[in-house]
């Protein structure tokens, strides 16, 4: 079994530079999957990071131009930001910003400033290719265009985007109840648009050779008490755009699909996994101690998982990663079950205690 991780905070790589774990360098080039990445693993003992993957632009493009539109008196600035929304941030600060406006509030705002960045171009597909660096290579044969594999052997994903989350960073919360009520053929209409998106960028990466471990998604879509829509309306508006794109991808091999959505999910599993995302992440921990264990005695085999992991215990000592590791063995037994931090690693991590971590899961899972 793979001992993997999801990646690290910037302060938590800063601090371990300023300790002379990794160097400065490392801590500044890190990204998930990139070369600085594996060394990184090499360093600690994990196989690979889950969020590993060719990811072609489903976003805008232009994108929207972030700018401080206000400085306030106690320190905060009032920001527009890439997703059109107004948020209140201040120096040092790196938690998430409190959204105070948001630019798309209307079909007016949707038709003049949004639509017009959510169209298909191979570009986006290009962009993808050079932050990939040698995991895939274009090369043309025939007058026909192909991506063929780099070297790389451990498990690469395909990065779907999102169908639903980056509309609600868009729109916010409150405004994307709200249009639901108002306006519900917008609402209709943003959604299919970021659908179509998605799918055309699949499409078209698949069609040109390119094979994939995996498919994965990101939506973000819940807190800790349960979604941020109305899993009614999920699966009405939002449903059959996974089942088009999951469809596609089986079509071409790609049987593993997962997605990452924090806080409890537990309302939106049997949406997903009817839909073909079939591989919860990152089933985090947290307040509301998510687990496999009752999803698979619900709907079985056929949901699995990575994640599940308490990242908490690295702040503490050997013998709460040992606790941990004993937790987690039952879950594993289970079948279609990975381990890995339920998050980003956090600052308060001690480098000593996510090595053993690493060593331990190796000795328990035959590593």
């Amino acid at each position: 079994m793979p001992i993997v991780h999801f990646g690290y905070w910037t302060e938590t790589l800063a601090k371990w530079a300023a300790e002379g774990h990794i160097t400065p360098e490392q801590a500044e080039g890190w990204g998930d999957g990139n070369l600085i990445d594996e060394q990184i693993n090499g360093l600690l003992g994990f196989d690979f990071d889950w969020s590993t993957t060719f990811s072609p632009n489903s976003r805008f493009d232009p994108p929207i131009e972030t700018k401080i539109l206000e400085y306030l008196p106690d320190g905060n600035r009032k920001i527009l930001n890439e997703d059109g929304a107004i948020v209140l941030e201040k120096e040092g600060i790196t938690s998430i910003p409190t959204e105070v406006d948001h630019l798309l509030t209307g079909r007016a705002e949707w038709e003049e400033t949004f639509l017009p960045r959510l169209s298909f171009d191979v570009n986006r597909v290009d962009a993808a290719l050079v932050k990939t660096g040698n995991r895939f290579v274009r090369y043309d044969q025939g007058g026909e265009s192909y991506l063929q594999r780099g070297e790389w052997d451990a498990p690469y994903g395909y990065h779907v985007g999102s169908l639903y989350g980056a509309i609600r960073n868009w729109l916010g919360l409150v405004g994307s109840a709200y249009l639901l009520v108002d306006d519900p053929d917008l609402f209709q209409e943003i959604i299919d648009t970021v659908g179509e998106l998605c799918y055309a960028n699949t499409g078209y990466v698949l069609s040109r050779g390119a094979q994939f471990d995996f498919a994965h998604f990101w939506e973000d879509i819940c807190f800790k008490s349960g979604p941020l829509i109305n899993p009614r309306v999920f699966h009405e508006k939002v449903g059959p755009w996974y089942a088009k794109i999951t469809k596609l991808l089986r079509a071409h091999g790609v049987t593993i699909v997962s997605l990452d959505c924090d806080g409890k999910i537990d309302d939106l599993v049997p949406i997903w996994l009817e839909n073909g995302v079939n591989t919860m992440f990152p089933i985090e921990v947290g307040t509301w101690h998510a687990s496999i264990a009752p999803w698979r005695e619900t709907y079985g085999r056929d949901l699995r998982g990575v994640g599940g992991m308490d990242k908490r215990v690295f702040a503490r000592d050997y013998a709460a990663v040992d606790a941990e590791i004993e937790r987690l063995k039952p879950l594993v037994a289970l079948g279609g079950f990975i381990p890995c931090p339920d998050h980003r690693i956090p600052a308060d991590a001690r480098w000593e205690n996510v090595q053993y971590y690493c060593e331990q899961m190796g000795n328990a899972f035959g590593q």
